[in-house]
């Protein structure tokens, strides 16, 4: 059991990815409240009531009898599955702004650093734009309060920047060395489900879809368009560490590479009559010949999506394992505001496979079952439990595929784990490979003209790889310790590198370098071959 802390940093990535993302299917707000009637004069809920109000009067503390209540209800629904969950109404809004794909905000994006709000990039067409801000500057005061040089969060920076549309927020802020002040209207800002769309050669398209909100489908459809403007007539589908989303935007990307009347997928529960989903004659792509990359960290829609082209022969799966995410969830709006994100059936892939991995030992054991098989090697060699007999389908040209447990791959690649030392990892999860990146592109001069020119001109050198180093220790805390082998150089490398292209490219410009490296691409072309 020891070892299993080498891979604890995993664990809240695996919750954010699954738990907020991945629930996110038969997205519905029944904005009239729920239409559900209960008979609260139940033995049953009158019990719950009197235990509370005895808590209330008697406990040896004071008690928050709704904070106790709402949490009884979190405990009762984790009984059921892994993925019905309770959304008190302060957190809704938040938890909502991912599957409506936008959010009231200034259109920037930031990381703290030195106790700094630092601009790393400013939204195209965003209310920031608009007024002048740029990438590089770093917010002093925001409506005349200080926020540098205190201890400051993500989430309060979020709460002081983000509010309705048209309304107004003051921002002072430092751009080399002189102190600027900004008036800025509150604008609606898109959060875009697609991180990189580009041409990895030629003839072969990339396109990296991080989640899956209402308008993903739109925009996949408007970046496949694009790229075949540019030539494309092949494409990598990146769906790795895609905890999901809205199942519909799943089912319409599916559809642009299907024929006419083709099944993509199957839903059925208790209270839900089965409901089969077919492809359309709308599709772009039919003759378009995909990859697609999935890992354990794919989940939900993203098993939707590789599911109903691996059941149909269309494509090839690349990667490791999904997550086995196979419960699709509906949510309820109650009276008070709160919601209630229920699960009402299983979904169903083409041949019938239902992907979700067993939840009958409770929720802690659900997750610990994650881990317990990454101590288990899965990440280095195909699981051989996973290929039972008794789950084992056929798609119509005759290829044997698996359901019980998330989407396995055609081609298997195993995780690349060279050169990723401890110090490696403390420094990539510890945020000093993205702050030396930003301190490097706004504090020294550079000539890149172009990614291409940055590209082919600027390579890591062994004087940089000493500097980074020595950054983490003064900036991070974080003791020096030799870059031994080249192995381990070449990732430092690579990785310093693609952080400085996202300073300046964003994604693209990081997906472009790490791409390079990547044997999961590399796999993945050569399956298009």
């Amino acid at each position: 059991m020891a070892n299993k802390n080498k891979y604890a940093y995993l664990f809240p990535l695996i919750l954010a990815v699954v738990l907020a993302s991945g629930t996110w299917l038969g997205y519905k707000i029944a904005t009239n409240g729920s239409d559900i009637s209960v008979n609260y004069g139940n033995a049953k809920f009158q019990k719950l009531m009197e235990i509370l109000d005895i808590l209330d009067k008697k406990y040896v503390d004071s008690v928050k009898a709704e904070d106790l209540f709402e949490a009884s209800i979190s405990d009762m629904l984790m009984q059921l599955d892994p993925h019905s969950q309770y959304i008190a109404a302060k957190d809704l809004k938040k938890m909502t702004e991912s599957i409506e794909g936008k959010f009231g905000g200034i259109g920037v994006r930031f990381f703290l650093f030195r106790d700094t709000i630092c601009v790393t990039n400013v939204i195209e067409g965003s209310p920031s734009e608009a007024v002048g801000i740029h990438s590089g500057d770093k917010i002093i005061k925001v409506n005349g309060k200080k926020v540098t040089g205190i201890h400051i969060t993500n989430d309060s920076v979020m709460a002081l920047l983000k509010g309705p549309e048209n309304t107004y927020v003051n921002l002072e802020i430092k751009r080399k060395g002189k102190v600027l002040k900004f008036k800025v209207q509150r604008g609606t800002i898109p959060i875009e489900s697609i991180s990189a769309s580009f041409m990895m050669n030629p003839t072969t398209g990339y396109i990296k879809i991080d989640q899956f909100s209402i308008f993903t489908s739109q925009e996949f459809r408007q970046a496949a368009n694009t790229l075949k403007a540019l030539g494309m007539k092949k494409l990598i589908l990146d769906l790795r560490d895609n905890g999901g989303g809205v199942l519909q935007s799943a089912i319409e990307i599916a559809d642009e590479f299907l024929p006419n009347k083709v099944p993509l997928l199957k839903t059925k529960g208790k209270s839900m009559p089965e409901q089969i989903y077919y492809a359309t004659s709308e599709g772009t792509l039919e003759n378009t010949p995909v990859s697609v990359l999935i890992n354990s960290n794919s989940a939900s829609a993203s098993e939707i999506l590789a599911g109903a082209l691996q059941d149909n022969d269309r494509g090839t799966i690349v990667g490791r394992r999904s997550f086995g995410k196979g419960l699709v969830q509906e949510d309820i709006q109650l009276r008070d505001g709160s919601s209630l994100r229920l699960t009402i059936a299983r979904y169903y892939t083409p041949t019938g496979r239902c992907i979700q991995k067993p939840y009958d030992e409770g929720y802690e054991e659900y997750y610990e079952s994650y881990l317990e098989g990454l101590e288990n090697g899965e990440l280095f060699a195909p699981d051989s439990t996973a290929f039972n007999d008794s789950l084992k389908y056929k798609t119509p040209k005759g290829k044997i595929v698996y359901g019980g447990g998330g989407i396995m791959p055609d081609v298997f690649v195993p995780l690349d784990t060279s050169g990723m030392t401890d110090y490696y990892k403390a420094l990539r999860f510890g945020g000093v490979f993205n702050a030396y990146a930003f301190d490097y592109v706004y504090n020294k001069s550079h000539s890149w003209t172009s990614f291409d020119n940055f590209n082919k001109t600027y390579n890591i050198t062994d004087a940089i790889l000493e500097d980074f180093v020595k950054f983490a220790l003064y900036e991070f805390d974080v003791p020096i310790e030799k870059i031994k082998s080249a192995k381990s150089k070449a990732l430092f490398s690579k990785t310093i590198k693609a952080e400085l292209a996202r300073q300046i490219w964003l994604e693209t410009g990081y997906f472009k370098i790490m791409n390079t490296y990547d044997i999961e691409i590399q796999q993945a072309i050569k399956a298009l071959k």
